[in-house]
C-alpha cells in the first residue's frame, strides 16, 4: 500500500525531507518543481511509513486504501509521473542552513502583507534566526488569498493556515493588523525601526481585456467575483447581476474554475462552506444555468491544472460540456501530444476533455461549457451587459512556441455577465523602484534593486518578487531564497541598526493607528467567526466589513 498525493497539492514540499526513503518528486532542486502541477509518490518506493501525511499542510496526502470516488484516479497520476521522470533517489545528507552568530544579537524584521508569501517569509525567519518578526497588513485579519482568494468548496486548501498559526504562537512575531503602510506608519519609519523589511503585498491588480463595452454594468473582473463571494470587506458591497441564465469567464485558468464552480454549485453545498453569507443569500436566488468558459489557446494549452480539471466531473447537479469539434488540434499540437516524452500532467488535459465530450448532458443540470480558440472582441448591451462578441483563433507555430492568431471567422454569445480570468498584476508601492512591464518590483533573488544597486534593507517575496505564476506552496521556495539574502546581509554586516525597538514601534502604532489588531484581536475575531460557523454548521461564517471586524475584535 503506498501514500498517494491529490487535488489539494499545494507544492510547497513541506513533506519532501519528511519521506525517509525520498521518493516524492519533484524537489525544489529540480527544475520540474517550477512548473509542476503538484507533487507526486513514487508508489514502488513508498514505505507506507505516514511521515509525508502529518507534513502536508493542506491534508492533501492519502493512503491508496482511502481515496474517495473523485481522489480515486491519482494513483495512477502520481504512478504516471515516474514512468515518465523514473525515481533516481538521493540520500545525501541535508545541509543544515546557518544561523546569524548569536553576537549580532535579535535581528528585527517588518513583512509588509500577511499572505501565503508574507507568513513562508516569516516562518521561515523565525527557523533560521533570533529574530523578532513584524506582520502588517491593512485589514484586520491575516493570510491574505488563503482567506479572501480561495474558493469556499475547498477547504483542505485552507487548512496552511493552522499551520502558521502554529508556528507564530510564539511573542517574536506580532501581528500589526489593521495598519496601512504610508498611512499610519511610512517605509522610512519601518526602516527606522528594523534591520529589514519584506514586502510580500502580492499582484493586487487584474489584467484589462482592452475591448468595448468592457465597462458596461456586468462586466467585472474574477477578481472581484472570488473577493465578493470570499467576504473580502473591499468588495462586500458589490453587486452582481445573477438573474440571466448565461455567464462567461474569459481565461480558463484555476481561477475561472473556481468562480465557474460557485456559479453552478447548488446552493445546500455552498452552505456549509465558509462563503460570504451576502453571496450565499444572492447564489440561492441566481438565475444561471450556464457558464462559458472561453480560452484563448486549445486544449493542451489550456491554463487549469488537470486536477481541478478532473474535478469539475464530480459536481452535484452539474455536466462538463465540450463540443468533440473544440478537441480538433493543429499540427504543432497533435505533435506535442504524440510525442512520447510529453508531460503526464498535460496529456491526461486533453484526456479529460475528450471524456467529457464524450458524455451525453443531463437537460435538468447546470452547464460548464469549454470553448477553445476564442478571444473576446467587444462586449454589448444598452445599458448593460447583453451580448459577448469573439473570434475564432488559429494555433501557429512561431519560434518554437505555439501561439494563437485570430481568424476571419466570429460568434457572439447572449449573456448578462461577463467576467475576466486573464491574469493578475503588481502595483507600484511607495518609495519602491517598479517594473511597468513586468508588473514587479526589481529584484534579485529577493533583494530590491533600483538602477543596478542593491536598495540596502528592502526585500521582496511572492507575487510582487516573480510575477502572479505558481500556487500557495509556490511562495515557500521562494521566501527561502529571500531570507536567505536578508540574513546573508544581516550576517556580513551590511544591515542598518534599527533606531527604535519594539516598544518604539508600539508607541507609534498606538497614537498614528489607535485600531490596530495584534494577536489577541485576531484570536477574537478568529473565534467569534468559528463560534457563529459552529452554530449553523458551517467552518466559519465571516465578518465582512472592517467595523465589524475591529468590533469583534475588541470582543
Amino acid at each position: 500500500m503506498a501514500y498517494v498525493i491529490t487535488q489539494r497539492c499545494c507544492n510547497d514540499a513541506s513533506c519532501v525531507p519528511e519521506c525517509p526513503v525520498d521518493c516524492i518528486r519533484p524537489t525544489p532542486e529540480q527544475p520540474e518543481f517550477a512548473t509542476t502541477e503538484q507533487l507526486y509518490i513514487d508508489p514502488d518506493t513508498c514505505i507506507d511509513c505516514g511521515a509525508c501525511v502529518d507534513a502536508c499542510p493542506v491534508e492533501a496526502i492519502f493512503s491508496e486504501d482511502d481515496l474517495t470516488a473523485s481522489l480515486a484516479r491519482f494513483r495512477d497520476i502520481n504512478a504516471t509521473y515516474f514512468e515518465r521522470h523514473p525515481l533516481e533517489a538521493n540520500f545525501d545528507p541535508l545541509a543544515t542552513p546557518a544561523r546569524p552568530p548569536k553576537e549580532l544579537g535579535t535581528l528585527r524584521v517588518a513583512i509588509v502583507g500577511a499572505g501565503p508569501a508574507a507568513c513562508y517569509a516569516a516562518d521561515e525567519l523565525l527557523r533560521r534566526a533570533d529574530v523578532e518578526v513584524e506582520m502588517f497588513d491593512r485589514l484586520p485579519t491575516p493570510f491574505g488569498l488563503v482567506r479572501a482568494g480561495v474558493a469556499p468548496d475547498h477547504p483542505g486548501t485552507k487548512s496552511v493556515s493552522t499551520m502558521f498559526e502554529s508556528a507564530f504562537r510564539r511573542e517574536n512575531l506580532q501581528y500589526r493588523l489593521n495598519v496601512e503602510i504610508g498611512k499610519h506608519i511610512s517605509h522610512e519609519e519601518l526602516l527606522g525601526h528594523h534591520h529589514g523589511v519584506i514586502y510580500a503585498v502580492g499582484a493586487s491588480a487584474d489584467r484589462k481585456l482592452d475591448v468595448p463595452g468592457e465597462d458596461l454594468p456586468g462586466s467585472h473582473s474574477a477578481t472581484e467575483f472570488v473577493a465578493w463571494y470570499n467576504g473580502h470587506p473591499d468588495y462586500a458591497d458589490y453587486d452582481f447581476d445573477l438573474s440571466g441564465e448565461r455567464a462567461v469567464i474569459v481565461g480558463n485558468g484555476n481561477v475561472a474554475l473556481d468562480v465557474a464552480r460557485v456559479l453552478t454549485l447548488p446552493a445546500e453545498e455552498l452552505a456549509k462552506t465558509d462563503i460570504a453569507d451576502h453571496a450565499l443569500e444572492a447564489l440561492r436566488k441566481s438565475n444561471i444555468r450556464e457558464v462559458v468558459v472561453l480560452g484563448r489557446r486549445g486544449p493542451l494549452q489550456a491554463a487549469y491544472t488537470s486536477a481541478e480539471f478532473l474535478a469539475l466531473g464530480y459536481l452535484k447537479g452539474v455536466d462538463v460540456v465540450i463540443d468533440p469539434a473544440e478537441l480538433e488540434l493543429d499540427p504543432a499540437s497533435a505533435a506535442e501530444l504524440d510525442d512520447p516524452e510529453i508531460e503526464p500532467s498535460l496529456k491526461l488535459k486533453y484526456e479529460l476533455a475528450q471524456e467529457y465530450a464524450a458524455k451525453t448532458p443531463n437537460p435538468e443540470n447546470k452547464r460548464i461549457v469549454f470553448r477553445y480558440l476564442a478571444s473576446p472582441t467587444g462586449i454589448t448591451g444598452d445599458d448593460k451587459v447583453s451580448e459577448l462578441e469573439f473570434v475564432h483563433n488559429e494555433l501557429v507555430s512561431e519560434d518554437g512556441r505555439i501561439v494563437a492568431r485570430p481568424s476571419d471567422r466570429t460568434e457572439t454569445l447572449a449573456a448578462s455577465m461577463v467576467l475576466r480570468s486573464i491574469g493578475y498584476r503588481g502595483v507600484p508601492i511607495a518609495e519602491l523602484p517598479f517594473d511597468e512591464r513586468r508588473g514587479v518590483v526589481p529584484n534579485e533573488h529577493g533583494r530590491v534593486v533600483d538602477d543596478g544597486t542593491h536598495v540596502t534593507g528592502v526585500y521582496v517575496s511572492g507575487w510582487i518578487k516573480r510575477g502572479p505564476r505558481g500556487v500557495i506552496g509556490t511562495n515557500r521556495v521562494d521566501a527561502v531564497e529571500t531570507v536567505e539574502q536578508l540574513l546573508e546581509d544581516f550576517t556580513s554586516g551590511k544591515l542598518a541598526a534599527p533606531q527604535g525597538d519594539r516598544a518604539a514601534l508600539e508607541n507609534l502604532l498606538a497614537e498614528r493607528q489607535p485600531d490596530a489588531v495584534g494577536r489577541a484581536g485576531w484570536k477574537a475575531i478568529d473565534t467569534a467567526e468559528k463560534s457563529a460557523g459552529k452554530a449553523n454548521g458551517r467552518p466559519r461564517v465571516k465578518f465582512t466589513s472592517v467595523d465589524d471586524l475591529l468590533e469583534a475584535a475588541r470582543g
